[in-house]
């Protein structure tokens, strides 16, 4: 990575964390998993994250849209991005920067949830296996949302918009398996591929397929390059 690179990855990751927006995102995912571990495992008696992990994951598409939607949609109306793509920086340096700024937001985030873990290590004797996959799962899922946000982003000017529509492709990749079983073979295996949900599930409950890795990762390749292009077109 050159120095103008990182210096402008590092220029994201300080805007990110000196904005409002980061901050509520955080303490927001950090109150709601907490109090539902507190339920779980006072209330409930389970010394397990599965369910954590499930609803950390629906948070993450619900917050995600917050953290991506202004990267390129404020950029573009206020005009600061078209002084970045005339700087001497590639269009792939710039959506890098973005990704690795959010991306830190992110593992911000789950990395405060390993209390959880911890407080299950101190006072039981947790299978460890799920909780790995677990945590490896919300960090493709969180990478494969954030590269479509960003491409969603790179669309609009208008940082609302990207908002809505990246919730609703969000909602709709999440839930579709819902709609996959009301269709025939062979278009059911074909929608349910499209499933987050489907792919997320293996790393919540311990299990790693390299299909599962490679379906998260395709999608982040495939965001970050649309929008790139989209970048480009403009």
């Amino acid at each position: 990575m050159g120095s103008q690179v990182a210096t402008l990855v590092g220029k994201e990751v300080r805007t990110l964390f000196t904005s409002p927006i980061a901050y509520a995102v955080i303490a927001v995912f950090v109150v709601l998993s907490g109090y539902t571990f507190t339920v779980s495992l006072i209330v409930a008696k389970q010394a397990t994250l599965v369910h954590i992990f499930f609803q950390s994951a629906v948070q993450l598409i619900l917050l995600v849209p917050l953290i991506t939607m202004r990267q390129f949609a404020e950029e573009r109306r206020s005009g600061t991005l078209q002084l970045l793509l005339t700087a001497p920086l590639r269009e792939v340096d710039i959506v890098v920067a973005k990704f690795i700024a959010c991306m830190a937001v992110l593992l911000a985030m789950t990395s405060l949830t390993l209390v959880y873990a911890a407080v299950l290590a101190t006072y039981g004797d947790p299978d460890w296996g799920p909780i790995y996959s677990g945590y490896a799962g919300l960090v493709m899922l969180g990478a494969a949302l954030v590269s479509i946000g960003l491409m969603i982003s790179a669309l609009t000017a208008n940082q609302i918009v990207a908002a809505v529509v990246s919730l609703g492709l969000f909602g709709i990749l999440w839930a579709i398996d819902t709609l996959a079983s009301l269709l025939p073979q062979p278009f059911e295996n074909w929608v349910l591929g499209l499933s987050l949900l489907a792919h997320f599930t293996p790393f919540a409950v311990g299990a790693m397929y390299l299909s599962d890795v490679g379906f998260f990762l395709s999608v982040i390749l495939l965001g970050l390059f649309l929008t790139v292009r989209a970048l480009a077109r403009r």
